[in-house]
């Protein structure tokens, strides 16, 4: 089962969880639907990072759209970027999860094969991926978007080859000194995203994740929820979600910080989740 099927497997359990609330977040996001067919970012312009979000959302909620117009609409708005060919890396993965939640037979085969490719260009030299082609050594991040868009794209890495073999080698080598993965190798520290990225892709491929990598994520969980990043003072918590500079996609935000523990655990990280937050750049701030 790849990630994102597994990711919304949990996700559907939202309903239950937010009970009579689950109809105001579908109607939330349903509100961030533009004419373009999109979803919208927080600066209010369509976005095709936004719009993957939304989709998994509201498969999720069991409220996507399916054979209406709006529907339609969503389908014509990914019909405009093709291949891929005009996107970078971010940007084709998220295509390829946008596509992920329509009908199988929607995407065109030779549409699909060349946004396949547009992906796998970013191979680097270690054996794992990069969101700049051509690089000699592979990051966290990319890893793990290149692993989840070859499964949304039908071509699920093996848990053995070569090409497996390379991407786990890369993750390994970016362990830190301190047991975390930062996105960089030779680093002293790790940071929470690239841990969590490095942990999601070895667990994809059916490699053994050390356990000290759990203890070292667990102690990395605030009081309020969340968990914090190491460099930040007093552990802040921040929502870092990956996205880039594009055209395509608003302005990257400064990360703000959640207030307030309140009693319950389980309340508490609810609660993290769902505060405001503004979006953190792209992987080369992930470190």
């Amino acid at each position: 089962m790849s990630q994102r099927l597994q990711m919304l497997q949990v996700a559907r359990l939202a309903r239950r969880t937010l009970g009579e609330a689950a109809d105001l977040v579908v109607s939330f996001l349903e509100s961030l639907a533009v004419s373009g067919g999109g979803y919208c970012n927080r600066g209010g312009r369509q976005d095709l990072y936004y719009t993957s979000f939304a989709l998994d959302a509201l498969v999720a909620l069991d409220a996507l759209p399916t054979g209406n117009e709006r529907a339609k609409m969503t389908r014509s708005y990914l019909d405009t970027f093709g291949d891929g060919s005009g996107l970078d890396f971010v940007h084709r993965c998220c295509l390829a999860r946008a596509w992920a939640s329509q009908p199988a037979d929607a995407f065109p085969a030779d549409r699909r094969a060349g946004l396949l490719a547009g992906v796998t260009r970013h191979r680097a030299a270690d054996g794992g991926y990069n969101s700049r082609a051509g690089a000699a050594r592979g990051t966290a991040y990319g890893c793990f978007l290149a692993i989840n868009a070859c499964a949304d794209l039908r071509q699920p890495f093996a848990d053995s080859g070569p090409e497996a073999e390379g991407i786990t080698a890369c993750v390994q080598s970016l362990r830190a000194a301190d047991g975390g993965w930062s996105n960089a190798g030779d680093q002293p520290e790790g940071s929470t995203t690239a841990t969590a990225a490095a942990i999601a892709t070895l667990r994809s491929l059916g490699r053994p994740v050390p356990h000290s990598a759990r203890e070292w994520l667990l102690a990395r969980r605030h009081p309020a929820g969340g968990f914090s990043m190491p460099s930040m003072c007093h552990g802040a918590i921040i929502a870092k979600a990956c996205s880039t500079s594009s055209t395509r996609s608003g302005r990257p935000r400064a990360p703000s910080t959640v207030r307030g523990p309140t009693t319950s655990p389980t309340r508490n990280t609810r609660s993290t989740v769902s505060s405001p937050w503004d979006i953190a750049a792209s992987d080369t701030m992930i470190r």
